[in-house]
């Protein structure tokens, strides 16, 4: 990270913070590799609140300056018109990813909105907040696509995508993860948008132990697959994604759709093209989502991929 660029972080931030919705939205994305000696920095608002999260350690020099700066611009006229209340600075390459207050008094449960629907977030010990902001044209696509349907979430976390789906009139959402307690966190966001929780089911289970349970509950009109590139004894993406695609044909109605998902740098667009032509030729490459643009990337290939195909019937 560079101290010379400082001004340029700051800059961006305050251009980004003045055209910002009232929602949650990336104002400064450094992962994209857009702007040279500021690639492990990111900045998000959270309607009110300011998180800034640093990808690598940096020198005190650079910190120190970092800080001034955060405090200045919450000093500023801008921070007032946008009803600022704090400023958050996470380590995220630190165990825990602790985090500091620079200016204000944190929130750490929000409750934001994106989209028009409402999710609850946990701030300050955590490396994630619960609500991954590049997905955001992705939940926009589900929501637009899950009339009457039966949906599948594979991954769930904390039930993003079910909760879009629901608000976009499907008939029932299967959220599975291994995590209960992020399922648990789905259950409240749908409380939080008046949904009705008989129509979602909540399945803390291994998806690898759990086809018979999957299958039962299915055929599934949607089937979302968002995993972690890594998750340590329990999914390889490379290894295990292809598991899951080959099951998908027993999963999907005649003309179910399937949005897979993968954010590794490692793993370009083509190897989901591919392992589906491979492990599931019925169904067909369809289209690849836009990202948002405040993700925008140098290399599209080493950013989010969210690809769509369709059950192409015989």
């Amino acid at each position: 990270m560079q101290l010379q660029q400082l001004s340029t972080f700051i800059t961006q931030v305050e251009q980004a913070l003045q055209v910002a919705p009232d929602e949650v939205r990336r104002l400064f994305h450094g992962r994209g590799r857009r702007w040279e000696g500021l690639e492990q920095i990111t900045c998000d608002w959270l309607q009110g609140q300011l998180v800034v999260s640093l990808f690598k350690a940096v020198d005190e020099e650079f910190l120190n300056a970092l800080r001034q700066a955060l405090v200045a611009l919450a000093e500023g006229d801008l921070w007032q018109q946008r009803d600022g209340r704090c400023i958050l600075l996470q380590h995220r390459y630190e165990s825990g990813a602790p985090a500091e207050v620079i200016s204000g008094e944190l929130e750490s449960r929000p409750v934001v909105v994106e989209n028009g629907l409402k999710y609850q977030l946990h701030l300050g010990s955590n490396q994630n907040a619960g609500l991954f902001f590049d997905m955001r044209l992705g939940r926009e696509w589900v929501q637009q696509n899950a009339k009457h349907a039966n949906v599948l979430n594979l991954f769930a976390y904390t039930c993003g995508f079910s909760v879009a789906a629901i608000a976009g009139g499907a008939d029932q959402v299967v959220n599975l993860d291994m995590a209960g307690a992020s399922l648990s966190k789905g259950r409240e966001n749908h409380k939080l948008n008046g949904h009705n929780v008989q129509q979602v089911k909540f399945m803390a289970h291994d998806i690898f132990k759990s086809w018979g349970k999957i299958k039962k509950n299915g055929p599934y009109d949607l089937v979302i697959i968002d995993p972690p590139s890594f998750q340590k004894g329990s999914f390889a993406l490379t290894k295990d994604y292809k598991k899951i695609l080959r099951r998908l044909p027993d999963l999907l109605t005649e003309n179910g759709k399937v949005m897979a998902c993968v954010n590794s740098p490692a793993v370009g667009s083509e190897f989901i093209v591919d392992s589906m032509q491979e492990e599931a030729p019925e169904i067909q490459f369809v289209e690849r989502l836009d990202n948002p643009p405040e993700f925008a990337d140098i290399d599209a290939e080493a950013s989010l991929k969210v690809m769509l195909f369709e059950r192409k019937p015989d």
